[in-house]
């Protein structure tokens, strides 16, 4: 079961929609539609183009040669995977993106992403992509013919509340991006958290906040200096920031963005962002 009201958290899709799973013998059409789903959980709902997709791994696939465990394996040890969640991304994102892409989970913490470190610097990238799908927890949860979901979000997939709160720092809703649409790009996004074994606000997807970049933690020293004499500080998310005084290039080039706000300049605040053409998402007090 999920923590919370799943419509809320915007997971209600993943609640909703029954693991896919693959009866050898199925029609062909069958098979593409397994194909499709393990491209868009292991490639983390990025558009794949046919150029790109795996032709030799399919066939062998379709012909009955690859359990869905052994073709999402392909898919992950792939060129088309490498190229865009390891090569080019910090290595502890990379990490990041394996766990919700092959265990549909964050990290517990930073103990077991140093495994994972630990291992690429070892054995290299396919030795740790055969750590996750070899491993008892992939193969309890999905065994061979189970395409991987999100589950992140459910209690027996969660060992504490702050892995929770990670997992909707990975996932904002059943459309979102491992990459696109995300501040943190390539950036890791868990690493911090981790290591302060730092719980954070979860926030639905509704409130338009679903891309956000979590503040610095560095940025906590902040409070107090220009805070109010009770020494509040609010954290304000906007989404759709259209900052024309800074952009004259297009005026259509939008932004998210994350202030930290003195409660006595809150209203200088909301009519500044106001006049820039940005909706506040949310605010918290931090």
């Amino acid at each position: 079961m999920a923590f919370g009201p799943a419509s809320r958290l915007g997971v209600s899709l993943f609640d909703e929609t029954p693991p896919v799973e693959w009866v050898p013998g199925r029609s062909g059409e069958e098979a593409e539609t397994m194909i499709r789903a393990v491209y868009r959980q292991v490639l983390g709902n990025a558009y794949v183009m046919e150029s790109e997709r795996l032709s030799v791994p399919e066939s062998q696939f379709k012909r009955g040669e690859l359990s869905v465990r052994e073709f999402v394996r392909a898919v992950a040890k792939s060129d088309l995977y490498q190229s865009r969640f390891f090569d080019s991304c910090a290595r502890y994102r990379a990490i990041e993106l394996n766990f919700r892409h092959l265990l549909g989970r964050p990290p517990l913490d930073l103990e077991e992403m140093r495994g994972h470190s630990t291992i690429l610097d070892t054995q290299g990238f396919g030795a740790d992509i055969d750590s996750y799908i070899d491993s008892d927890e992939y193969q309890n949860t999905f065994g061979e013919n189970i395409v991987p979901y999100i589950r992140g979000y459910k209690t027996e997939a969660c060992q504490s509340m702050m892995q929770f709160t990670h997992t909707f720092q990975l996932v904002r809703g059943a459309s979102s991006s491992s990459l696109k649409g995300d501040l943190a790009g390539k950036s890791p996004k868990l690493n911090s958290l981790t290591i302060n074994r730092t719980a954070t606000p979860v926030i639905s997807p509704a409130s338009g906040g679903a891309a956000f970049r979590t503040p610095a933690l560095g940025s906590r020293s902040r409070h107090g200096v220009d805070a109010s004499s009770g020494g509040k500080v609010y954290r304000v998310e906007v989404t759709s920031y259209r900052a024309k005084s800074f952009n004259n290039i297009s005026q259509f080039r939008r932004s998210n963005q994350v202030f930290l706000v003195p409660y006595d300049k809150l209203s200088q605040e909301y009519q500044r962002i106001h006049q820039q053409g940005g909706v506040i998402a949310s605010i918290t007090a931090v």
